[in-house]
C-alpha cells in the first residue's frame, strides 16, 4: 500500500500544471542540448520487458504491451526531434509465435491497430515527417493484419525526414537467409553483358588454368609430365624458370604456338565462358544491399531494456565494429528520457574520445614517417 500511494502521489503531483509545464521545458532543454553533439543516425531498440511489467504490477499481458506501445511514442519522439534518421524496434520475433495463441492474436490486433493509428495526419510520423517499414516475413502474418499494416505503410510513404523500422515478424537468421536467397536469384538470373577486363589476368583464373590443364595432362599421358627432381631440367637456371611460369599464366590468353603446344610445354584450354557473373564478384556489400534494412545507414547504438543481455537474433548483421550495445535494467514501459539519457551522452562521450584518438593517430604518422627517413 505505501508504494501505491507513493506512486499515486507522485502522478498527481506531475498532473499540477506549473509542474508539467517545468516537465516539458526540461525536456525542451535536454533535448537541445544533445544536438549540440553527435547524434546517433541509426538506433536500434529490442523493447523487452512488457509482461514482466505487467505481472508485476497484476494487470493483463495485452495491458502490458499497450503500455510498451505508449512508451515507444515517447521513445520515438526524443529521437526524431534529437536529430535520429533511424530507428529500428525489434516488435515481434518469429519465435514468439510459439506462445499462447491469446497473447499472439492480441499482439497482431495492437499491431494492426497501433500502426495505422500514429501514421494518420496529426500523429507522430506525420509531425516528424517519418517513414514505416515492416520488415520481416510477411507470409506469417493473417491477411487482415498485412493489409492494415501495409495500409500503414503506405500513408507514410511520402514521408522522407525520418524513419520507423518496426521487424515484425523478424529474426536476424532469417533476414540473412532472405539476403543470400536474393543474391543467389540477382547473380542466376541477371546474365552478364560483356566480362570484365579487369577480371582477364585474376590471379584466380590463372591458377584455376594450371591446375586445369595439369589434370588434363595426367589423364591424356597417364603420367605427371612435370619434370622430376633426377631430371636435367631440374638444374636449369632461374631465368628458365621464370619464363615457364609465364608461358603458364599467359597461355589462356594468346593462340598457341610451335613452342607452347609441344608435349613437354602443353598448351592451357580456355575454359568455358558462361552469361551469368562471375560468382567471386559476391561481396558484402552484395548481401548488404538485400537485407532488409537496406539503405539504412550503420547501425550506431543498440539499447536492450529488462536487464537480459543477449541480442535475441536481433541486428545480427547490421552490428559492426563501432556499434554500442547497451543493456538496461528497466523494463520496456518505464523506459523515458531521464533514462535514455544517460546512454546518448556516453555515446556522444565515445565519439569524441574516438574522434580525438583518430586525429592523434593522424598528426603522429607524419612524425614517425619523418624519424625513419
Amino acid at each position: 500500500m505505501p508504494s501505491s500511494h507513493a506512486t499515486y502521489f507522485r502522478r498527481w503531483f506531475l498532473s499540477l500544471p506549473p509542474v508539467e509545464y517545468l516537465v516539458v521545458q526540461l525536456r525542451e532543454f535536454l533535448i537541445r542540448s544533445l544536438k549540440s553533439g553527435p547524434i546517433p543516425q541509426h538506433i536500434a531498440f529490442v523493447m523487452d520487458g512488457n509482461r514482466r511489467y505487467a505481472r508485476a504490477r497484476k494487470l493483463e499481458t495485452v495491458e502490458g504491451h499497450n503500455l510498451g506501445f505508449e512508451a515507444l511514442a515517447r521513445i520515438l519522439e526524443v529521437c526524431y526531434k534529437s536529430g535520429v534518421k533511424v530507428v529500428t524496434i525489434y516488435a515481434f520475433s518469429i519465435e514468439n509465435f510459439k506462445r499462447s495463441r491469446y497473447e499472439v492474436d492480441a499482439l497482431m490486433d495492437m499491431a494492426k491497430t497501433k500502426l495505422v493509428q500514429m501514421a494518420q495526419h496529426g500523429e507522430i510520423f506525420d509531425r516528424y515527417g517519418a517513414q514505416l517499414n515492416v520488415l520481416g516475413d510477411r507470409s506469417l502474418l493473417r491477411p487482415d493484419v498485412l493489409k492494415s499494416i501495409e495500409r500503414a505503410v503506405q500513408m507514410t510513404a511520402h514521408n522522407n525526414k525520418a524513419v520507423l523500422n518496426v521487424c515484425f515478424p523478424y529474426t536476424g537468421r532469417e533476414e540473412i537467409t532472405h539476403a543470400v536467397r536474393e543474391t543467389v536469384r540477382d547473380f542466376s538470373s541477371t546474365p552478364q553483358k560483356k566480362p570484365a577486363a579487369k577480371k582477364l589476368f585474376s590471379e584466380t583464373r590463372i591458377q584455376r588454368n594450371i591446375q586445369t590443364q595439369y589434370l588434363s595432362s595426367v589423364d591424356e599421358h597417364g603420367h605427371d609430365d612435370r619434370p622430376s627432381d633426377d631430371s636435367p631440367q631440374h638444374n636449369s637456371d632461374t631465368d628458365s624458370l621464370e619464363h615457364s611460369e609465364l608461358d603458364f599464366s599467359t597461355a589462356s590468353l594468346h593462340a598457341p604456338s610451335s613452342r607452347t603446344s609441344h608435349s613437354s610445354s602443353p598448351v592451357l584450354k580456355s575454359q568455358p565462358t558462361t552469361p551469368y557473373p562471375d560468382p567471386e564478384n559476391i561481396t558484402e556489400e552484395s548481401l548488404s544491399t538485400n537485407m532488409y534494412t537496406y539503405p539504412a545507414p550503420p547501425l550506431d547504438l543498440l539499447v536492450r531494456t529488462s536487464g537480459v543481455q543477449r541480442l535475441s537474433d536481433f541486428m545480427l548483421w547490421q552490428s559492426h565494429q563501432h556499434t554500442e550495445i547497451r543493456f538496461l535494467e528497466c523494463l520496456w514501459p518505464e523506459f523515458n528520457l531521464w533514462r535514455f539519457m544517460p546512454v546518448l551522452l556516453e555515446w556522444q562521450y565515445n565519439q569524441r574520445a574516438r574522434l580525438l584518438l583518430a586525429r592523434k593517430d593522424s598528426v603522429d604518422e607524419p612524425v614517425k614517417t619523418l624519424k625513419v627517413q
